[in-house]
C-alpha cells in the first residue's frame, strides 16, 4: 500500500542462509588471495603517499623560512651572513627531498606528483630567489636538477645499503623537478621579487627597483607566449604575476617622477599606499 517500505531483493533469503554463505567462502582461495593481495597494496600505496604530504609540508615550511630569511638581505649590514645561512637552510630542505626521493624510488613520481608538489614549488621560490639576489638572474630548470642528485654519504647509510644488497638498490637517489612545478615557482617568486623592491627603496635603494621592473617584464613576456596553451595553474598565476609587475613599475615611476621631491625614508610608505590603490581598483583587497 502507500507509505509502506519496499523490499529489498536480499531480504527474500533467510538470514540463516546469508550467514552460511559467509561461512562457506574459502579464505585460501584464488579470489580472496588477490583481495589481499591488493588490499596490502593500496595500504602501502596510501601509507606512503601520507608520508610524502608530510614531507612536503616540511619543505614548504623551512623553503618559507628561508625566503623570509633572505628578505633581511637589503636591510643587513652583512649580507654574505644571510646568503651563508640560507645555504645552509637550503641544505636542511635537500635532505628532505632527499627522503622524498628515497620514498619514490622504483615508483612512478606522477602518481604521487600531488602529494609532493607543493613543498617543489616552495622549494623552487625560495632556490630562484636566492640565485637572483646572488646572480640578478633565473636559475634554470636544469640547474635545480643538478642540486638534486643525492649519494649515500652517511656512515649508517652505506651499511644498510651494503647489508640489503641484495634488493639491488643504488647508491644515487635524484628527484627532477617538473617543468610545471618549476614554472609555478617561478610565478610566485614575483611577488617576493615585489617585496624585495619595497623593501630596497626604504633602504635608500633606488636602483634595485628599476633591475626589478625589466627582470619581471622580461619573465611576463615569457609568461605570455605561454598563455592558455599551458595548463590551468599556470594561467591562473599569471593574473598575480601581473599585479606584482605593475606595482613594481609603478614604483618605477614615481621615482623618476617624485623621486627628488619625496624624502627617501617617505619613498616605502608612498608605495604602501599606492599598492593599496591599485589592489582596491582590482577588487584584491
Amino acid at each position: 500500500g502507500s507509505g509502506g517500505f519496499r523490499k529489498r531483493k536480499h531480504d527474500n533469503f533467510p538470514h540463516g542462509q546469508r550467514r552460511d554463505e559467509k561461512e562457506n567462502v574459502n579464505p585460501s582461495s584464488a579470489l580472496m588471495t588477490s583481495f589481499k593481495s591488493f588490499q596490502l597494496e593500496l595500504d602501502t600505496r596510501h601509507d606512503k603517499y601520507e608520508r610524502l604530504v608530510k614531507l612536503s609540508r616540511d619543505i614548504t615550511i623551512e623553503s618559507k623560512r628561508t625566503i623570509f630569511l633572505l628578505h633581511r638581505f637589503t636591510s643587513a649590514p652583512n649580507g654574505e651572513e644571510i646568503l651563508n645561512e640560507s645555504e645552509v637552510k637550503l641544505d636542511a630542505v635537500r635532505r628532505k627531498i632527499k627522503q622524498v626521493a628515497q620514498e619514490l624510488m622504483g615508483e612512478d613520481m606522477y602518481q604521487f606528483h600531488r602529494a609532493i608538489s607543493p613543498g617543489l614549488q616552495e622549494y623552487v621560490e625560495a632556490v630562484s630567489f636566492q640565485y637572483f639576489i646572488k646572480t640578478r638572474s633565473l636559475i634554470s630548470v636544469e640547474e635545480i636538477n643538478k642540486q638534486l642528485i643525492f649519494t649515500a654519504e652517511d656512515r649508517e647509510e652505506t651499511t644498510n645499503m651494503t647489508s640489503n644488497s641484495h634488493n639491488k638498490q643504488p647508491h644515487t637517489w635524484s628527484l627532477k623537478v617538473t617543468p610545471v612545478d618549476y614554472l609555478l615557482g617561478v610565478a610566485d617568486l614575483t611577488g617576493e621579487l615585489m617585496r624585495l623592491c619595497i623593501s630596497s627603496v626604504g633602504n635608500g635603494d633606488i636602483d634595485t627597483p628599476f633591475e626589478l621592473s625589466q627582470f619581471l617584464r622580461q619573465i611576463y613576456d615569457g609568461f605570455t607566449f605561454i598563455g592558455n596553451t599551458g595548463p590551468y595553474e599556470v594561467s591562473k598565476k599569471l593574473y598575480t604575476l601581473k599585479q606584482s609587475l605593475a606595482k613594481v613599475e609603478n614604483a618605477c615611476y614615481t621615482l623618476k617622477v617624485r623621486g627628488s621631491e619625496i624624502p627617501k625614508h617617505m619613498l616605502a610608505d608612498v608605495f604602501s599606499t599606492k599598492t593599496e590603490l591599485i589592489d582596491q581598483e582590482e577588487g584584491l583587497s
